[in-house]
């Protein structure tokens, strides 16, 4: 998935400096050829499948436009699911961060722990509260 990434980076990379180098004149006629490309598509494809790639890209490159442009654009989905996968985005990436790398109940603190291991070394078995003499079942030793 990163390596897929990077190379849609690079190659939007390379198509922008292809561009540079076009007349306005020559823009908008591949910009008018692009679009008729998709009405076709949009004819044809029931329902997109979008990788995660290509969600990535999208929410990248199109989050900053206001809705009303969003609304303006030909897309193959609605301007309020780019909105959604960026958001998910950003939820991902949040909770990623802020996840706990370790489960379950923390560490003790090593003071504490000295302090407890000192105070059982003082206080004999039968003064231990909870602790019973006896035992009516049999236990076995390990």
């Amino acid at each position: 998935m990163v390596l897929r990434l990077a190379y849609l980076m690079v190659m939007n990379a390379f198509s922008l400096l292809r561009l540079l180098s076009r007349s306005d004149h020559d823009k908008d006629i591949e910009i008018l050829v692009l679009r008729h490309q998709l009405t076709v598509l949009q004819q044809q494809v029931t329902r997109p499948v979008f990788t995660p790639d290509d969600r990535f890209m999208l929410a990248g490159l199109l989050h900053r436009l206001p809705m009303d442009q969003l609304r303006h654009l030909m897309l193959l989905l609605l301007p309020e699911t780019i909105l959604r996968w960026r958001r998910d985005l950003l939820r991902r990436r949040h909770a990623v961060a802020g996840a706990s790398r370790r489960r379950g109940r923390p560490r003790t603190v090593r003071s504490i722990r000295v302090l407890v291991l000192r105070s059982d070394q003082r206080v004999p078995p039968s003064r231990i509260v909870g602790r019973r003499n006896t035992s009516s079942v049999p236990t076995r030793e390990f």
